[in-house]
């Protein structure tokens, strides 16, 4: 196949090696250099498929000062592709400003698809599928991703994240905690792999079953929640419950009671309740 001067956004697989397109390896083997998120974690696919290109480090540690040396090769006449770790390139992985730096030279940039464990989790959920948002990974301290979390309140899309599994249980006992225990939610763990696993239940199942299991806090993990039930909200009406009990109590208490006092989604109420909050901050 005819290779000309562009940077290839090459997929790899996520786990099973019988994934990788026969394209990928014709352009992996035809470039002039390869640059990968890790060489050494690339070497295994390398000689898997008898690649021998020329491979260069780029990762979020070096990626702002190594794109100017890919963008004049580009510039003298050279192909380069990027691949990640595993799956699509820039998916929660280094390389963006890359792109946009080759962009911005006027040199193609050509995408060979593949896997992605954001999509394939997705496609086997059994989660609303047709409108999703992708939130990658959570922030790693308690109070900051409880923060987020409560942005997404109210988030009517699909939600995707990726997750460590050191904090997976942590993070499930958070969602459980904002979004609400019976949210329907999907762990997908080590996807395309031996041990690949796909649970389905509830925020607080979910959390019973990691909990109870220590195989399910290991490996690569998607974790997708049912997004928020749409519920037409009176916005004045519900202002005039909240502000009188954010005047005189705490904001869970505030919040709690005016639950009970509208019947309104605790997440669309804690949502008001924080703009009421910062606009009397603000005043």
């Amino acid at each position: 196949m005819s290779i000309t001067a562009s940077l290839y956004i090459v997929a790899t697989p996520i786990g099973n090696l019988g994934d990788m397109s026969p394209r990928a390896v014709d352009i992996l083997r035809g470039v002039d250099v390869i640059a990968a998120e890790d060489t050494r974690h690339s070497r295994v696919l390398f000689n898997q498929f008898s690649i021998q290109t020329h491979c260069i480090a780029l990762h979020e540690h070096n990626e702002v000062y190594a794109l100017a040396g890919l963008v004049e090769r580009l510039q003298a006449g050279e192909s380069v592709a990027l691949i990640s770790d595993a799956g699509t390139p820039l998916i929660s992985d280094p390389g963006y400003r890359l792109v946009q730096a080759v962009r911005q030279a006027g040199i193609p940039v050509v995408p060979i698809p593949g896997a992605s464990a954001m999509i394939a989790a997705l496609s086997v959920s059994g989660l609303p599928s047709d409108r999703f948002v992708f939130e990658g990974f959570l922030p790693a301290k308690g109070g900051s991703r409880r923060q987020a979390l409560e942005q997404l309140g109210s988030e009517a899309r699909t939600l995707i994240f990726y997750e460590s599994p050191h904090r997976i249980l942590d993070s499930l006992q958070d969602m459980a905690a904002i979004f609400g225990g019976e949210r329907r939610a999907v762990l997908a763990r080590e996807l395309t792999k031996l041990f690949e696993t796909v649970l389905d239940d509830t925020l607080e199942g979910l959390c019973e079953q990691v909990r109870a299991d220590a195989n399910q806090q290991k490996g690569e993990m998607v974790v997708l929640v049912h997004g928020a039930e749409v519920q037409d909200v009176d916005e004045v009406g519900l202002k005039g419950v909240l502000e009188p009990l954010l005047a005189e109590l705490p904001l869970k208490q505030a919040v709690s009671l005016a639950v009970k006092i509208s019947g309104v989604k605790k997440n669309v109420v804690y949502e008001l309740a924080l703009k009421i909050k910062d606009l009397g901050l603000r005043t």
